[in-house]
């Protein structure tokens, strides 16, 4: 704690001159050591986004139905039937890149804690995840230990992981993306917050011991790697999901009680921002005596109890006189429940050791007061290069059969089974619609309803277009949400971007919250929670920007969900919605041609809200056999996934009438667009209850036979027996990782 404080160890806690500057200001003295490090973790990037909170602020985040919006532990919105979901989209992203099975484990841990600490049971998880290049010599490692930490953890505690997505690219080399999705669901009347009020009320931290793993971990997710990297292992936190699992269920019983007032996740930062962010949001103080803090290890320090982010922690702020009520039953679980604290009327956050107060800060100087950038943006000079690239001057496939099984049997367009085997996505029941199709549906037990959830994001699109990618990852979100038959209704979102501090980044990410937010308004879909990861970046190499969306919607009656995969012989294909599609940007064009580049189709907000509109009325009359969104791959991959992605493969006979170039008919990729199987008696109907909310139908051909077939311009172009490419595209993933 007596520890000299110098500029090398100001730099050392990612503080500016001019952040050190103001702690002076606010203190009336130099801090101590351990009152540098709470401000370095507090004012560091993950846990104040300095440079974001000012754009942030432009999302819409209120509808009728919102019950609580971002600055809680987790969004809430109300689902009807006095139910509501709790979500969230978290990262763990530099941790995962150092000591992969603990940091994604870690990651699934953090995520699960950020909704039940509001009330809620976990009911699914999503994994969004991004790794370098297939050909990286580290990324296999990578691959194998952050799908074996998401399923370690998530099997062991018992909530299923239903679905996410998976995409490699080199821009990922140094730096991977695992971006977390938990849905909860709780009842309307019983949702919890994290705010400490009443003074004199006790403070009460329960869970696990407090060990030395994780210190700094919000420091470290808050700057760039280096070649240094791997010495940050120690940074990384170990998770116990035993203890995950009793925690839940201590906390549930407890909350059965009127005795919590406040409760919140010790993440990242731990103890420190867990207390000053309840205080800071109840306007009090808080106080805590460091040596009643249960611990792992011997001769820890106050710096060290405080910044530790150990797992499996939360600190509930309680009625005075309930105190021991509530230890009982989490002593029951097994966990430790020990009074540290009160609640303060001075506003300030107290620490006590050994009788005297080592740290005295002003809760909302560090809780809502950090400093906050509205840092230089500048349009990156080489889109022009990029945008401008002519298309048509790659040379078209002399074999369309091969250059189809190529694709299809790509590590970004094939099957992700090897990944969702390995992950526990019916435990507790409840999954209705599995992994593998737009969307995963999970029950709402005691009703008819469902909700759909997924994630997504096409980061090659925002590398080209921030501002167009950012909007097409929130609408195809909704889309897919819709092919799955429900409703959507919010969004959380993980922006992740590089080093804020380059203007060409910032500017990146304030276009991508620009598309963000006009797609929200247009497609009614407010921002409810989310996260934001910066400093993706090593040795000043940045990745390319990947702002996740997470997106839930309300099936009304689970019997009504629709898959992608086609259910029989002689179903009628439609295309269905805008014919608009370009190669820039496509995996055809990266994978076949070694492309990122062009003018990426462009997206019509209002096109893509009347397309979910009549989709979800053609599905409340029943008449969708399946549908499955238009997107990465185009329509031949589109049509082949539909085909083979259920119980049973089906081949197809389709015919396309189309001007310009054959590869960018079926290799082109644009949004607004949806595979659609009916049966042949219901034609009629789609086609008039399309027509009459203006849009396009496009009747393509049968389902049927053995071979997928397609004909552009009365040309055969396609002819493979679909066995085959469900062999490519089965064992893409699984051939590699062998």
């Amino acid at each position: 704690m007596n520890k000299e404080i110098t500029k090398e160890v100001i730099a050392e806690h990612g503080l500016s001159e001019s952040e050190y500057e103001m702690i002076l200001s606010i203190l009336g003295r130099e801090p101590n050591f351990t009152e540098l490090g709470i401000f370095s973790v507090m004012w560091s990037e993950h846990c104040s986004y300095k440079s974001s909170r000012k754009h942030l602020g432009t999302l819409p985040t209120k509808a009728p139905y919102v019950v609580h919006g971002p600055g809680e532990n987790a969004g809430v919105v109300d689902i009807g039937d006095g139910f509501v979901a709790v979500f969230k989209m978290e990262s763990h992203n530099h941790p995962s890149f150092i000591e992969p099975y603990e940091g994604a484990a870690t990651g699934v841990g953090g995520i699960l804690r950020d909704v039940f600490t509001m009330g809620a049971r976990p009911v699914a998880l999503l994994d969004s995840l991004r790794f370098g290049s297939p050909e990286h010599p580290r990324t296999k490692y990578l691959v194998d230990g952050v799908v074996s930490g998401i399923s370690g953890y998530g099997n062991c505690v018992g909530v299923p992981t239903v679905g996410g997505e998976m995409f490699f690219n080199g821009s990922y080399d140094g730096n991977i993306l695992v971006n977390v999705f938990c849905l909860g669901i709780a009842k309307k009347d019983k949702i919890f917050t994290g705010i400490c009020e009443g003074v004199g009320n006790p403070v009460i931290y329960v869970g696990s011991k407090t060990g030395r793993d994780g210190i700094h971990g919000a420091t470290m997710a808050s700057g760039e790697f280096d070649e240094k990297s791997e010495e940050k292992r120690p940074t990384v936190q170990v998770g116990d999901p035993f203890t995950e699992k009793l925690l839940i269920e201590a906390c549930l019983e407890a909350m059965k009680s009127d005795a919590i007032l406040g409760i919140q996740d010790m993440g990242a930062a731990g103890l420190t921002s867990s207390s000053c962010e309840m205080a800071g949001r109840g306007g009090t103080g808080i106080e805590m005596n460091i040596d009643d803090i249960p611990r792992r290890e011997e001769g820890m320090t106050a710096y060290e109890l405080l910044l530790s982010e150990s797992q499996e922690r939360m600190l509930i702020v309680a009625k005075r006189g309930r105190e021991e009520e509530l230890i009982n039953i989490y002593k029951k679980w097994g966990l430790e429940g020990v009074v540290v604290g009160k609640v303060t009327g001075d506003g300030l956050f107290r620490i006590v050791e050994k009788g005297e107060t080592v740290v005295e800060i002003p809760v909302a100087d560090i809780s809502n007061k950090a400093p906050i950038y509205d840092r230089p943006s500048k349009r990156p000079a080489y889109l022009d290069a990029l945008q401008n690239f002519d298309t048509d001057k790659v040379a078209e496939p002399k074999d369309y059969n091969q250059t189809l099984l190529k694709l299809i049997g790509s590590l970004n367009l094939g099957s992700k089974e090897w990944v969702y085997q390995q992950y526990d996505h019916t435990i507790r029941t409840d999954t209705v619609t599995l992994p593998g199709s737009d969307a995963s549906v999970i029950r709402v037990k005691g009703t008819k309803k469902g909700i759909a959830i997924t994630s997504d994001c096409n980061p090659r699109l925002c590398y080209l277009d921030p501002y167009m990618g950012g909007a097409m990852a929130v609408a195809e979100a909704a889309r897919n949400i819709a092919c799955s038959g429900g409703k959507p209704m919010a969004i959380t979102d993980n922006l992740n971007f590089g080093n804020p501090e380059k203007p060409e980044v910032m500017w990146q990410m304030k276009e991508a919250i620009r598309g963000i937010s006009d797609a929200c308004v247009a497609l009614g879909t407010p921002v409810v929670s989310g996260n934001v990861s910066l400093y993706n970046e090593t040795n000043g190499i940045g990745i390319y920007p990947t702002p996740t969306i997470g997106a839930i919607g309300v099936v009304e009656d689970i019997k009504k969900c629709v898959t992608q995969y086609i259910k029989g012989e002689g179903e009628l294909l439609f295309l269905i919605g805008s014919n608009k599609k370009s190669l820039a940007g496509s995996e055809y064009l990266s994978l076949i041609h070694g492309l990122e580049k062009g003018t990426i189709s462009p997206l019509d907000l209002d096109t893509e809200k009347r397309l979910q509109t009549a989709l979800l009325a053609a599905i409340d009359k029943e008449i969708i056999r399946s549908a499955h969104d238009c997107s990465e791959g185009g329509l031949a991959i589109t049509i082949a996934e539909s085909c083979m992605s259920g119980d049973k493969t089906f081949g197809a006979e389709v015919s396309i009438e189309d001007d310009g170039r054959i590869d960018n008919i079926l290799f082109g990729e644009g949004q607004s667009r949806i595979i659609v199987s009916i049966l042949d008696k219901d034609r009629n109907i789609l086609e008039e209850l399309f027509l009459a909310n203006g849009i396009e139908t496009s009747y393509l051909g049968k389902t049927g036979g053995v071979n997928l077939s397609i004909r552009v311009n009365n040309n055969q172009t396609i002819s493979c027996p679909i066995e085959q490419i469900k062999k490519a595209w089965a064992e893409a993933i699984p051939s590699y990782m062998a």
